[in-house]
C-alpha cells in the first residue's frame, strides 16, 4: 500500500470511528434525521437472535420508532471496535463493537451490554452503516446483575428472562470449556 492508500485507510477508520459516536448521540437524543443520516439508503439493522430486522433505510428508522415507544432516556456508549478494511473495494469495511447502553425499557431502568457487528460503506461521501447487527452479552435491571451473571439467562429485555447471545454461544468459548471444565 503506498503512502496515498494507507492515509486514505487512517481517515476512513476515524471516519468509520465517529459514525459510531454519531449513532449513539443521535439514538440518545431521539434525532431520527441524524439517525437515517448513519444509514446506507439500503441499509438493514436487526438483532442476531432475529427479534428485530429491518431492511431500507426508511425500514431501519420505522423499526426505531417501534423501539422507543418502549423505551424512556438512554445514554448508548462504544467501546473497543475492530474494523476490517476490504482489500478489493475501498468503499466497504466491517466492524465489531462492544458498547454499553443504560436505558429505561417500560418504566424500568436497564443496563445493557452488548456487541454491534457491522457492514460499512462509504456512500453519498460519507461512511455510514450498510448493516448493523447487536447482540447481546446482558440485558437487565441493575438489581438483578449480580444474580442473573451466575447464569446464562442474562437477557431480560422481555417478560421471560432467555439466554443472553453470547459469550456461551461462540465457537471458542465452547472448546474452550469443553477442554478445561469448570472447577475441575
Amino acid at each position: 500500500m503506498n503512502v496515498e492508500e494507507r492515509l486514505a485507510r487512517l481517515e476512513a477508520r476515524v471516519e468509520i470511528s465517529e459514525l459510531l459516536a454519531r449513532y449513539c448521540f443521535a439514538v440518545d437524543a431521539r434525532d431520527i434525521a441524524g439517525m437515517a443520516e448513519c444509514f446506507t439508503q439500503d441499509g438493514s439493522f436487526g438483532s442476531i437472535d432475529g427479534t428485530m430486522t429491518a431492511t431500507g433505510r426508511d425500514a431501519v428508522i420505522e423499526q426505531f420508532h417501534t423501539r422507543f415507544a418502549a423505551l424512556g432516556p438512554s445514554n448508548h456508549f462504544t467501546h473497543d471496535h475492530l474494523i476490517t478494511f476490504d482489500d478489493t473495494d475501498a468503499t466497504r469495511a466491517t466492524g465489531v463493537v462492544n458498547a454499553h447502553a443504560e436505558v429505561v425499557r417500560n418504566d424500568q431502568a436497564m443496563w445493557s451490554s452488548l456487541r454491534y457487528h457491522d457492514t460499512y460503506r462509504f456512500e453519498s461521501g460519507k461512511w455510514r452503516f450498510q448493516a448493523r447487527a447487536l447482540e447481546f452479552f446482558y440485558y437487565l435491571r441493575p438489581a438483578d446483575y449480580a444474580e442473573a451473571m451466575l447464569g446464562p439467562s442474562r437477557n431480560h429485555a422481555n417478560r421471560t428472562p432467555h439466554a443472553a447471545d453470547y459469550p456461551e454461544s461462540l465457537a471458542t468459548w465452547r472448546a474452550y470449556y469443553t477442554a478445561r471444565p469448570r472447577g475441575v
